[in-house]
């Protein structure tokens, strides 16, 4: 199979099931900057060195290659053929449940602390605005179309997980958190 299909030469993408949409369509961007988080998260596994943070951010690549694939497959009324794994309340649960695990290990926030330390945790914080870059631009979308309004929960919840984890990459190679000075 060619990696290269030329059906998108015009500038039209198809949907999961076919449908031809602008390749600046607002659910393109949105499952765009999905991959972009991904990709980001990517990244940041090749800077951090703790098993159980590598775990974790693993976990969620894949949760959020099926949060794409639920963007890219809008629900159709009828037909279904393909079956579409869709962001869930399990998925947030499981989030909030890791954001209380790592959190009672760090020490608590008592400044703001501004994105950086090490370079896995700066990478996370990146991942984290860019997570909510995703989470924008999917409210937007979900004002014009229908979209799972689990995965607007997901990427709020994962935003935040993301900001633990930055702080846990830190504490956990004995690197202070960078504190905001008024």
């Amino acid at each position: 199979m060619k990696i290269y299909t030329k059906t998108g030469d015009e500038g039209k993408t198809s949907l999961f099931g076919g449908k031809r949409v602008w390749k600046d369509d607002l659910r393109i961007q949105s499952y765009g900057t999905v991959d972009e988080l991904n990709s980001l998260l990517g990244v940041a596994l090749t800077e951090i060195k703790n098993k159980e943070l590598k775990k974790i951010l693993s976990s969620i690549q894949h949760e959020l290659f099926n949060l794409g694939s639920d963007l890219a497959s809008p629900e159709y009324k009828s037909g279904k053929k393909f079956s579409i794994p869709r962001i869930n309340e399990i998925n947030i649960n499981r989030l909030e449940s890791l954001i209380d695990k790592v959190d009672k290990k760090l020490l608590p926030l008592k400044n703001f602390i501004l994105p950086g330390g090490l370079k896995g945790a700066a990478l996370l914080h990146h991942a984290r605005t860019v997570c909510r870059r995703a989470e924008r631009e999917i409210i937007s979308l979900s004002k014009i179309e229908k979209v799972n309004t689990e995965i607007k929960i997901y990427l709020n919840r994962l935003s935040d997980l993301l900001f633990v984890l930055a702080r846990f990459e830190n504490f956990s190679s004995k690197h202070p958190d960078v504190e905001w000075k008024k």
